[in-house]
Parts: structure tokens; sequence; C-alpha cells
């Protein structure tokens, strides 16, 4: 089939790639417009241009989805099957287009973590699964007919970056699969389900997009809570601690690594350290010992770099 390609970050080009290498017949890439970024406002591309540049590939970059001259131009590239990955909401105007449909990949096991942010919420939540799905477009988020699902585990050592990494891997078959399967009629969407076997209704989980008032730490929750948050966040947007500094200075410090140490003894929140190899921070059920971490305007340090360069003796906790 001729095939439009559409996406816009890493996880997409995994994708765009495996489609490219199987040798389909990729009639046009879809991304987001150039960007002007940092203080000098340098001109960034997307992931996705990088690769369709590279590879000399057409390529639309609408600011506006229902512009009439990017309708226009996608319709002159008469295209069987658009592919999506983590692209924007597209209307119905473009998904409908192609006579095979248009088919999304998801980083889950849908319907659960809906949204823009499934890998992270999968993680904070302590899920032990999770997987990728292809899905055909409607009119709601994530919400059309699966196609096809491939799962995997989440490891105790995961970060949302492993799962990132595992699931970009696992959906280039996924999507592979799924270009076949629509191509040569064995594949057909089937509902979500959305109600247990008792016909009890499912409870969903959302994955809605993570802003930056969302990384602060919650200290208030379980070590195993706290643990899962921080993985979840890692290495971006990356979970958030507040320290006071001994000149009263208020210190963002973003939190990559952490392990729990439970103690039942524990009661109220207080951090420790000994200055050299260690600081841990006192919660309800023992503590959180923070491996990594890189304080505003500086390096990814480990926790023994971190306190070589800083004495946090007299700091205090920002809660």
């Amino acid at each position: 089939p001729r095939i439009v390609f559409m996406g816009t970050p890493d996880f997409a080009v995994a994708s765009l790639d495996a489609i490219h290498q199987a040798g389909h017949n990729i009639v046009g890439v879809v991304t987001v417009p150039d960007r002007q970024t940092g203080r000098g406002l340098k001109i960034t591309y997307s992931p996705v241009k990088e690769y369709a540049l590279a590879h000399n590939l057409p390529l639309l970059q609408p600011e506006k989805l229902r512009a009439p001259e990017f309708l226009e131009a996608l319709q002159a590239l008469q295209a069987d099957l658009f592919v999506v990955v983590a692209f924007r909401m597209l209307p119905r105007e473009v998904w409908s287009m192609p006579q095979l449909g248009t088919f999304n990949l998801h980083a889950s096991l849908l319907p659960q973590y809906r949204g823009a942010a499934p890998i992270n919420w999968a993680v904070i939540n302590g899920e032990k699964e999770t997987g990728v799905t292809t899905f055909l477009l409607n009119e709601r988020i994530d919400e059309g007919q699966i196609l096809l699902q491939e799962r995997t585990p989440i490891l105790p050592s995961d970060t949302a970056e492993t799962i990132h990494d595992k699931l970009a891997s696992l959906g280039t078959q996924l999507v592979l699969r799924t270009i076949q399967g629509l191509a040569d009629g064995s594949l057909k969407g089937t509902p979500q389900t959305l109600t247990n076997a008792d016909g009890t209704p499912i409870e969903l989980k959302p994955a809605p997009k993570i802003f930056k008032p969302d990384c602060a730490i919650p200290w208030h929750l379980s070590g195993t809570q706290i643990v899962n948050f921080i993985r979840g966040l890692s290495p971006y947007p990356a979970a958030v601690m507040q320290m006071t500094d001994s000149k009263g200075e208020l210190r963002s410090i973003k939190v990559f690594d952490a392990s729990f140490q439970p103690d039942e003894k524990s009661t109220d929140n207080a951090f420790f350290t000994d200055g050299k190899t260690f600081l841990k921070v006192r919660i309800t059920d023992g503590f959180i010992l923070i491996n990594s971490l890189q304080i505003n305007g500086k390096k990814k340090n480990s926790i023994e770099e971190f306190l070589r360069g800083y004495n946090v003796t007299d700091w205090e906790l920002t809660k």
C-alpha cells in the first residue's frame, strides 16, 4: 500500500525506520513545523523530519491540520493507509481519508492509560506489565477499535526511559504486522473492552500530560510509591525535590534514581547525610536514599559527586 507516516519524536522514528527498511512504499511523512529553541532561538527539526530528510522521503509540516492547502497536498499523495506514531490528534478530514484507514501505535495496553504520557504513568502506578497497541483512529482520543497488542513486563529496575526504549522496539514489529494485516484484509478492528468477565466496569487508569508542577516528589506517600514516582519520571521530565541552602536560597533538584529503605520507626520528614556517600530523606515508612540527581543549572551527578561539590549538612528539605 501507499503509506503516509505521521509522527514527531524519537519514539516515532523507530517505527518509521522499520517501515522504510521493510521496503514499504512511503509516499509522504507528516511532522510538526520547525521550532526556535534556546536563547539563540536556533531552528530545530523534529527527529522524524531529520529521518525523512536523511532518507529523501517527501515531507509535509502543516501548522494547521484542517488547512485547505495541507488537505489538498495530503490528498494528492493518494495514500491507501496512514500510520500515526506519537503525533497530534487528527481531525476527521484527515484520518478518514485513506481507504484502508488510519491506525495509531499507542504505548500502553488499551483501554488502559489513554492519554499523552502512558509510559510515565504505568511506571508511576507500579504496574508489572505494559505494552503497545495499534488501533484505528476515530473522533475520540485513544478509543478506536483495537487491531493488535503486544505485552512486556515492567521490571523493578525499569524507568520511563528503559520502558520507552522497549516499547519503541516492540512497536516496530507491531506496526509492520498491522500494515500487512490491513493490506491483505486479514486484520479487523475490535471494540475496546470496558467491562470485566463478570460484567462490571473496568477501572480505567488515565495517562494525562505531565506538567512541571506535577513533578514535585510526594513525600507523604509510601516509600515504594515514591520510588515508583521517581522511576516513572526518569530521566524526563524528572522528579523534583526542593531544598533551601545555608544562604536561604531555594534549590530545585532533579532526582533520577532513588531506593527505599524500610524502617517502621520512621515518623517524620527530615533528611540525613554523612556529607560523603549518602543523602536520605525520612518518610512515613522508612527512608528514601537519593542515588542520582541534578541541581538546577548543573550537570547530572551521582550522590557522591554531588556531596563532594556541596556541603548540605545545614540545608533544609522544603515540602
